[in-house]
């Protein structure tokens, strides 16, 4: 007698958990490049339609993070090109008082403005390492360079932070 295979899980349930799952870190890694929650909300959305569309063609589920970390990027740089433009990312943090609230606004906002100025691989590498988490070696992949250009950017791009925001002292 056959063994019966369980039920296949239906493809929106298995979308859902890895949206649940993925989907706020993914909105503030859009944010931080393309500066603007609407639009990085759009980036995550058009991702995971993606996923849903080419789901048949996933064979590693393993992958599928690291599928959506990509498109997310891809997704970001098309919204850059076709804005042709430097962004200001505006974010408002939870606070104890409004003049902690007014510091830290004034605070984030000189940072992210800095941030802005980066060159785009730098903001890139700066928001996996920093806003998703990854190590060297994941964001080496996402970008398809070496673990050495990253390590390399991001010590580039921390240090003209560091420039730009004494100088605003």
């Amino acid at each position: 007698m056959a063994t019966r295979q369980p039920p296949a899980r239906p493809v929106g349930d298995a979308i859902d958990d890895l949206y649940r799952a993925h989907a706020v870190g993914l909105v503030r890694f859009a944010l931080i490049l393309v500066g603007d929650k609407t639009t990085a909300e759009d980036v995550v959305q058009d991702a995971f339609l993606g996923l849903y569309r080419h789901w048949d063609g996933i064979r590693d589920q393993g992958s599928v993070p690291g599928y959506l970390r990509t498109s997310v990027l891809n997704g970001s740089r098309s919204v850059l090109r076709r804005r042709a433009r430097r962004f200001l990312v505006q974010h408002d943090p939870a606070v104890w008082s409004a003049e902690a609230a007014a510091l830290d606004r004034e605070d984030r906002r000189e940072v992210l403005v800095a941030i802005a100025r980066l060159p785009r691989r730098q903001r890139e590498v700066l928001a996996l390492r920093y806003y998703l988490d990854l190590g060297d070696q994941e964001i080496a992949r996402i970008l398809r360079v070496s673990r050495g250009t990253v390590s390399s950017t991001v010590s580039r791009a921390l240090a003209a932070l560091s420039r730009d925001l004494k100088g605003k002292q």
